[in-house]
């Protein structure tokens, strides 16, 4: 603090607290008054002085001053009075009181040092309150720091620790250095004696216990936490008191890139408790405690934060595979500082190769690491010009025998590897968070080594069966690629992916319920029909009716031109008695389709109100409709179901769907089948962007009602841009109005 004398006031100006060095002035350039004459003692008052004892004001609580203006009320010095420049360190306050006098409203605090005392008046009390315990706070931090940054015996320190720890609980300030100012002390001795035994370590974790509940540990602490987990995985210490420790960190983290080692603090915990008795029952109470009893979990961040465990902890177990694929620097060197680009080992492309015929003398590691990787580059060029990006199973050079790969892990990495695949299964088991863990995996954060790693997949794969059996869309959908042109976890475990290792049966299943939630189009059945049709006609020989009901709609949409693949697909529908049923039904529809579109019947049809999607297919089944230009539905009870029967009129131009039920699903197949539709009514329906963006492609659209539904501003401009003869939009009570 800057001391500067001015006339009789003595204002004290831009004081300053320093928190890091001890020889950092408290009281800065000073000069020292002449005391009044005849007032040596340069009382303040008519009334005798008192001392009042420093004790914590009954729930008062103040914030530590880092600065502030307060005026100088009185300087006495031991010596004659003379003008003093300097310095005064907060370690050089030899005493603090707090000052009052009965007849007088003056609230002072008096500092001791030596040559001197000096008193500083505040405004009111609790002003006062706040100097004395702010100048207080730092004067017994440096102590400490002082102490502990020279040990002479360890009895002497771990008594000083526990004082310290002692002293920041019973503090009247709330700050957030009040508690991490101690942690870093200590993080510091710790960095600096590296050589204590196991029980100094416990005692000292014991001791500190209390500032952390409410404190997340610096990243020199978390490495000593670190150290401790690997060290002796089951000590009490561990179980009592890094429990609360790391439940605290899963709760409130919100970034570990801004501090991995809180994530690897978490990661040794989590491997630690694997290491009790119990193993994985241990690891399983302690998620399910993160979870909570209910049924949904009260804190947000605590899946993110144990995916992104997972996620690194998985990483680290390829990490020697990783390096020598593309010479990034490993997690280790990452913490502990990269070495410079020119001293790490040239790269060393990883291909997976097929195994030859095992041999006496043949290495159980497949895994061919080789330096010329000019075959490797070319494969993965684009077909054009060859900047076009790969996708994951073209990176990652698998033969079209996937199941014959083999990676060997280290026994420790292979533990690693399966306690934090175990725990990606856990967290796929509660309802509440599977919709965000889908989401969190869709992108496949993993490495490609570990797609190829037979053991990895096959402990994934109860993961993604979990999202294929989830009714909710939100989930089953992050099972489909997260943009075009990238493989999804559906390309990775249907047949020919790298990681199935079935016959089909999850295939199926996710075709089953993609199937079943508004992917029965033309685009999901043309990406089949171009990528699996084989695999597809193989598991409906096998009579599986997902895949017997595929190659139906395949037939009815006129998915497959070629008439031998055609005839191939009657035959092998014909081969099976749930085939042959279905194939029949479909010769009964195309049948009752051609009668339906001969021309003939009304132009203009209106359903009555409170009409069903059953009613308006039977209405439709009941005769010619090929004239039908005009439908109006409005006001009825129909849904997105009634889209299939819709599709089938060939010459509806104008379609009123105002206040039904209609969603996304039934405009997504409208707008792949009814090309020529010209008026659509869309008021008050539930539609909503993901519907009303697959609009783009119906060109003929000339009128568009969407008022009252959930459209946004920005479709509303990319339905404009694309749809050059609308001429009419009705956007009212919209985002967009």
């Amino acid at each position: 603090m800057d001391f500067n004398s001015s006339g009789g006031g003595n204002e004290l100006h831009n004081n300053q607290f320093y928190q890091s060095e001890e020889n950092k002035p408290l009281l800065g350039e000073m000069s020292a008054p002449t005391p009044p004459e005849g007032n040596n003692n340069n009382k303040l008052g008519a009334g005798p002085c008192k001392r009042t004892l420093l004790h914590c004001s009954s729930g008062m609580r103040y914030k530590l001053l880092q600065e502030g203006d307060i005026q100088t009320a009185a300087w006495r010095q031991r010596r004659p009075p003379a003008t003093w420049r300097g310095a005064m360190s907060y370690s050089t306050i030899e005493d603090l009181q707090l000052l009052s006098w009965d007849n007088a409203p003056k609230y002072c605090v008096q500092l001791s040092f030596p040559g001197g005392t000096v008193l500083l008046q505040a405004a009111n009390s609790y002003l006062r309150d706040q100097w004395f315990h702010s100048l207080q706070w730092k004067k017994k931090i440096y102590k400490y720091r002082k102490v502990l940054n020279h040990p002479s015996r360890w009895e002497v320190v771990l008594k000083e620790i526990r004082a310290l720890v002692d002293m920041a609980l019973s503090s009247p300030l709330q700050d957030e250095s009040i508690h991490q100012a101690p942690l870093q002390i200590i993080s510091t001795l710790l960095a600096e004696n590296t050589n204590l035994s196991s029980q100094d370590h416990e005692n000292i974790i014991v001791a500190i216990a209390p500032l952390l509940e409410n404190n997340h540990p610096p990243p020199d602490l978390c490495e000593f936490f670190c150290k401790h987990c690997r060290e002796r995985p089951r000590s009490m210490v561990v179980i009592e008191v890094f429990t609360p420790v790391v439940q605290r960190i899963l709760k409130h983290n919100m970034d570990f890139g801004k501090c991995p080692r809180l994530r690897l603090f978490t990661q040794e915990y989590i491997l630690a408790l694997n290491e009790l008795n119990a193993g994985m029952e241990v690891v399983k109470k302690f998620i399910h405690s993160m979870h909570g009893p209910t049924g949904q979990c009260p804190h947000p961040r605590v899946l993110p934060n144990l995916v992104a465990v997972c996620l690194a902890a998985i990483y680290s177990c390829y990490e020697e595979f990783i390096n020598s694929r593309d010479n990034s620097p490993s997690l280790k060197e990452i913490r502990n500082g990269c070495q410079q680009q020119n001293e790490r080992k040239p790269p060393l492309p990883l291909r997976l190769l097929r195994p030859e015929p095992p041999t006496p003398a043949h290495d159980p590691i497949l895994v061919e690491l080789e330096r010329n990787n000019n075959t490797a580059n070319a494969r993965r060029k684009g077909p054009a010009g060859g900047d076009s990006e790969p996708n994951l199973i073209d990176c990652l050079l698998v033969s079209p025998a996937p199941n014959a790969l083999s990676i060997q892990l280290p026994a420790q990495a292979d533990r690693v590897l399966g306690c934090f695949a175990l725990i990606l299964k856990m967290l796929s088991d509660y309802d509440d968070w599977r919709p965000a863990l889908a989401s969190l995996l869709q992108p496949i954060p993993f490495p490609k080594e570990a797609l190829a790693h037979a053991k990895f997949t096959k402990e994934l794969k109860y993961v993604i069966q979990r999202f294929a059996e989830d009714p909710r869309q939100e989930v089953h959908s992050c099972l489909l690629s997260v943009r075009s042109g990238k493989d999804g976890w559906f390309q990775l475990y249907s047949p020919g992916g790298v990681a199935c290792d079935d016959d089909g049966e999850l295939f199926a299943s996710m075709v089953h319920i993609l199937m079943g939630s508004c992917y029965k189009t033309k685009k999901f059945l043309l990406s089949l029909a171009e990528n699996k049709l084989g695999p597809c006609m193989l598991l409906a020989l096998r009579g599986n009716h997902t895949m017997v009901e595929i190659l139906c709609l395949m037939l009815e949409y006129n998915i497959i031109e070629n008439k031998d693949t055609q005839l191939q697909i009657i035959s092998t529908l014909e081969s099976t008695q749930v085939g042959l049923r279905m194939y029949e039904q479909l010769c009964d529809r195309q049948r009752e389709l051609k009668e339906l579109q001969r021309k003939g019947g009304p132009t203009r049809l209106t359903l009555p109100s409170k009409s069903t999607d059953a009613d308006l297919a039977r209405l439709l089944s009941s005769g010619s409709f090929g004239n039908l230009e005009n439908l109006s539905l409005a006001f009825t009870n129909v849904t997105s179901a009634c889209a299939e029967q819709l599709i089938k009129l060939p010459s509806l131009k104008q379609l009123n769907l105002w206040s039904t039920q209609f969603g996304d699903a039934g405009l997504r197949l409208l707008s792949e089948h009814l090309a020529c539709l010209q008026v659509l009514n869309l008021c008050e329906t539930p539609v909503t962007d993901a519907g009303l963006l697959s609009l783009s492609s119906m060109k003929s659209l000339c009128s568009l009602n969407m008022n009252s539904t959930k459209l946004t501003a920005d479709t509303y401009e990319d339905l404009k841009a694309k749809l050059p003869n609308l001429k009419e939009v009705d956007v009212r009570y919209t985002e967009a109005w």
